[in-house]
């Protein structure tokens, strides 16, 4: 079905924007736990393993839990959970402000990542759904770039709020989802099905390869992780790498943001580009990208306005990719919308952090400025599994 045709121009459009709007909300709740850990030692008085921790059960719940819920969204063909993600992820990561215990916020937060992991394959199989095919990877870009800024400003807004009013009126930041989710119904968003309604009595189509058979699929997913495995460590230990350079902490948290809002913008023109280029050039180009931006970044070991620029294309190239890679794990798995988005989605970010793992300990051996180098090898071996992937019949290709 063209949603374009029958739902009409404004309403696609709209709706499209609304989806983009939804993932900018669920993803600047999904940064409310970084900013949060000071305070929460703070008043709680837990240990810095214990907040490591937190982060860890976040991970988990909110990242490699997606694609099992995608297949979940898969078989039931059904948007109306999309209502209550939205305000259900806030309310508990918000409520955590006022846990009485350690036990039950991480209990909050284990809840408020299961939530979250729902939201995101359902919201970009909508995406998917509700797109006219020729602009496919355009409206993800959107999608994915409301999420990429929500959660670039999530720390710096949370931070000054948190500050101001305390881990007592965390609550209050509950409302605007509760708004959001209200826009939501009165869109009818959550009545478009996933599937035309002759495709409702479901059957699983035996003659295609299931997901763990399909070998373009696990090839992409794999490639996709080796990228997030630098985009983590980029992101984790940024912050850290500044100060040896000679910059304060806060310079060090700016160049981090700088690197977050690169990847909104190449999220965005990543999708554009996939429409017009390809998606399988695109991400190649986005990798080379990204290689070259931040092999440059670490050598030129400075804080010039060269080095602003490249961390930006850095992010830029990273997230440019994503786009283009749910459009092509959508087109291998079209019985599996939601559970393809997940993996590349959560999956690859979940894993990725597993990788980052491996760079800190790189870190305490070599030094931080030589483990975020080795690193870049990843986006390397990703290129080249990406050679071995038949490139997607799709238009725009």
């Amino acid at each position: 079905m063209n949603s374009k045709t029958v739902w009409g121009f404004r309403q696609y459009w709209g709706w499209v924007l609304l989806l983009a709007l939804t993932h900018f909300t669920s993803d600047f709740y999904n940064n409310f736990l970084p900013p949060m850990l000071p305070f929460l030692v703070d008043t709680m008085h837990i240990s810095l393993t214990t907040g490591g921790l937190l982060a860890m059960v976040y991970a988990i719940t909110s990242c490699l839990l997606q694609p099992f819920f995608g297949y979940w969204v898969d078989r039931q063909g059904a948007t109306w959970p999309l209502l209550a993600t939205i305000p259900g992820s806030a309310f508990f990561i918000c409520l955590s402000g006022e846990a009485p215990s350690p036990l039950f916020l991480f209990l909050l937060v284990a809840v408020a990542g299961t939530v979250s992991s729902v939201f995101h394959p359902l919201a970009s199989a909508l995406v998917a759904r509700v797109t006219d095919p020729s602009h496919r990877a355009f409206s993800m870009s959107l999608f994915i770039s409301g999420g990429n800024i929500g959660f670039a400003v999530a720390p710096a807004l949370l931070t000054g709020y948190l500050s101001t009013w305390g881990l007592e009126s965390l609550w209050f930041l509950f409302f605007p989802a509760l708004a959001l989710a209200a826009a939501c119904l009165a869109s009818r968003l959550h009545l478009v099905p996933l599937r035309d309604q002759h495709q409702f009595a479901f059957k699983e189509d035996t003659t295609a390869p299931s997901w763990y058979r399909s070998k373009p699929l696990l090839l992409l997913n794999t490639a996709m992780t080796l990228r997030c495995w630098t985009q983590v460590a980029f992101l984790t230990f940024l912050p850290l790498l500044l100060p040896l350079w000679g910059a304060s902490a806060a310079m060090g948290g700016t160049f981090l943001t700088v690197y977050l809002l690169g990847g909104a913008l190449g999220s965005f023109c990543g999708g554009w580009a996939g429409d017009r280029w390809g998606h399988a050039r695109c991400i190649q180009g986005c990798l080379l990208l990204a290689l070259t931006s931040l092999a440059l970044f670490l050598f030129s070991s400075s804080l010039s306005w060269l080095a602003w620029i490249l961390i930006f294309l850095g992010g830029a190239g990273l997230q440019g990719s994503l786009p283009s890679s749910i459009v092509w794990a959508q087109t291998i798995l079209p019985q599996n919308a939601a559970m393809a988005s997940g993996m590349m989605l959560g999956l690859t970010f979940g894993l990725g952090g597993v990788g980052a793992a491996i760079s800190g300990a790189w870190a305490d051996l070599w030094g931080i400025p030589v483990s975020l180098a080795v690193s870049l090898f990843p986006l390397l071996l990703a290129s080249v599994l990406l050679h071995r992937i038949p490139s997607p019949n799709l238009i725009g290709k």
